[in-house]
């Protein structure tokens, strides 16, 4: 189809709009899953829990944001995410996440939720949306022979979700997509990034065991992949999306999970983010609800979120 020249200078503009709103502005959260490590799904109550314990953190402020992976709630075909409504309850802000891995049927599903909690919550829930995340590491996974999708697939997904909130009071808000920087970095994937108005970073040094990845090195590792993604991203803001350090786990390479290199991880990780104001949803609060995560890179330890203490200080220290 053959556009005129004033309808390609529209979708310039309405692009160029999106992406100044989705410009970086400070916002701190965490990722939160639909289910604890024993498979129950999170209810209304659990989500609340958490989004209120992450807004009273010792030795800092601010962490008010949540970024989701689904918009469906756990063991349900396309039912709202019961972190919607907690979210509602707590004012906590919200990077929407649709899952795109589970087959055609799944954005479908995705899209039936997120129309669905804009019907039923109305304002309430789309006054918190700061952006919507189409997938998550699906690129990534898909080069490694795994569960994910493609280039071609996930612009498809991107082009549905666009469509269906035509309209809607969330029509025009930031979309982008989370993926390891390898995978923005990939050639065969840049059709993505001119089909989106963000890009979400996931960097985790502590998996790089090809790499120099001791705790010294991780800033270095770090900011090596985010400052590549900036390069790449040009005009479009780079949020950090996913990172952090464990506190029980494998050691991978010369990379040793412990409290002590968390600490030193967020000091210089977390603490440098937030100061130059960019984007930050931190992996994560509390990974062992229920059980025992390994790796683990939960701040809190296993157990009642409300009574455990951080396995490190949050402090940041000015150096």
């Amino acid at each position: 189809m053959r556009l005129s020249a004033a309808a390609l200078g529209l979708a310039a503009t309405a692009g160029t709009a999106a992406a100044a709103a989705a410009a970086n502005s400070g916002i701190k959260g965490f990722n939160y899953g639909a289910f604890f490590l024993n498979q129950a799904a999170k209810q209304q109550v659990d989500f609340a829990y958490e989004f209120n314990r992450a807004k009273n953190l010792p030795g800092t402020s601010g962490w008010s944001s949540a970024r989701l992976y689904t918009m469906v709630q756990w063991g349900t075909a396309s039912d709202v995410i019961s972190a919607i409504p907690a979210a509602i309850e707590t004012k906590t802000t919200l990077l929407l996440g649709l899952w795109v891995s589970g087959g055609d049927q799944a954005i479908t599903n995705e899209i039936t939720a997120l129309k669905a909690a804009i019907n039923i919550y109305g304002k309430a829930f789309t006054d918190l949306v700061v952006g919507i995340s189409v997938g998550s590491e699906d690129l990534y996974r898909d080069a490694n022979k795994e569960i994910g999708v493609g280039p071609q697939k996930l612009i498809e997904c991107i082009t549905k979700v666009r469509a269906a909130l035509q309209g809607t009071a969330l029509q025009g808000m930031p979309i982008g997509h989370v993926d390891t920087y390898d995978s923005f970095l990939n050639g065969t994937n840049r059709a993505v990034l001119d089909n989106i108005d963000w890009l979400g970073f996931d960097g985790y040094p502590y998996w790089e065991q090809t790499q120099a990845n001791h705790i010294g090195n991780a800033r270095e590792r770090f900011y090596d992949g985010f400052n590549k993604t900036l390069a790449l991203a040009g005009n479009k803001p780079v949020y950090v999306t996913e990172t952090g350090w464990p506190v029980v786990g494998k050691t991978v390479n010369q990379a040793v999970a412990s409290a002590e290199n968390a600490r030193i991880y967020w000091q210089d990780i977390a603490c440098s983010l937030v100061a130059r104001g960019v984007n930050l949803w931190w992996y994560n609060l509390q990974e062992s609800q229920w059980g025992q995560a390994d790796p683990d890179f939960g701040i809190y330890p296993a157990g009642d979120l409300g009574v455990v203490q951080p396995s490190y200080s949050l402090t940041c220290v000015s150096l």
